[in-house]
C-alpha cells in the first residue's frame, strides 16, 4: 500500500470483524525525535496470547472467506522498511492494540496519505461504531471523537451528507492548524 491512511483503513477492519463498538486512532509526529508512531486501538474480541505471534503471518485469517490475511504483516513490514517495528497487545474481551513505530525521516517510510479521507469513509459505512483521533504533531494536538458529535446531533444521524462534509471540512481544519497552516 502506497500510503499508511490505508494500512489503517485495514487494520481499523480487523476491529470491526472483532465487533469493536469504540475503536481509537492515535498518530503522532515527532520530528525532533524522528519518530512517527500509529496506534490503533479497539474494544473488540482481542485475541489469544498463544495466537498474537500468529496474526502476522499472512497464511493466518480468521476469515471464512479467504485463507489469507495481509493487513498486519503488511503493516508490520511497513514500518520495517523504514527502521520502525510494529507492537500488537490484546487481550480476549476486551480488545486489542497495535502500535506502529516509523522513523519519520525515513526516505522508505510510506507518506500519511489521505487521513481524512480514511476517518470519514469509516464514519459513513459504521455510524454505529465510536471513533476517537488523536493527532499529535510536535507537542501540538487535537481530538476528534464520533461520541461527542453524535450527543450533539441527537436524532439526527452522523453519516448524514451535511454532517458528513461538516466533519471532513473540520478535520481538514483541524490538520492544517496543526502543522501550522500547511498541509
Amino acid at each position: 500500500m502506497r500510503e499508511l491512511s490505508l494500512h489503517i483503513l485495514d487494520i481499523v477492519q480487523n476491529s470491526i470483524a472483532a465487533d469493536a463498538d469504540l475503536i481509537k486512532l492515535i498518530i503522532r509526529e515527532d520530528i525532533a525525535k524522528n519518530l512517527l508512531i500509529i496506534v490503533i486501538e479497539d474494544n473488540g474480541k482481542g485475541i489469544e496470547s498463544e495466537d498474537i505471534s500468529r496474526v502476522v503471518d499472512p497464511f493466518v485469517t480468521s476469515r471464512k472467506t479467504r485463507e489469507v490475511g495481509l493487513g498486519l504483516s503488511l503493516f508490520r513490514e511497513a514500518s520495517r522498511r523504514s527502521r520502525g517495528d510494529m507492537k500488537i497487545e490484546s487481550e480476549p474481551g476486551k480488545g486489542t492494540r497495535i502500535t506502529a513505530y516509523f522513523e519519520y525521516n525515513n526516505i522508505d517510510r510510506a507518506p500519511l496519505g489521505d487521513i481524512v479521507g480514511t476517518i470519514v469513509a469509516l464514519i459513513t459505512t459504521n455510524p454505529e461504531i465510536d471513533f476517537i483521533y488523536r493527532h499529535v504533531y510536535e507537542g501540538r494536538e487535537f481530538v476528534f471523537s464520533t461520541e461527542e458529535i453524535k450527543a450533539e446531533l441527537g436524532d439526527v444521524s452522523i453519516n448524514e451528507h451535511p454532517v458528513l462534509n461538516w466533519i471532513e471540512k473540520n478535520l481538514n481544519e483541524e490538520l492544517r492548524d496543526l502543522y501550522g497552516g500547511d498541509l
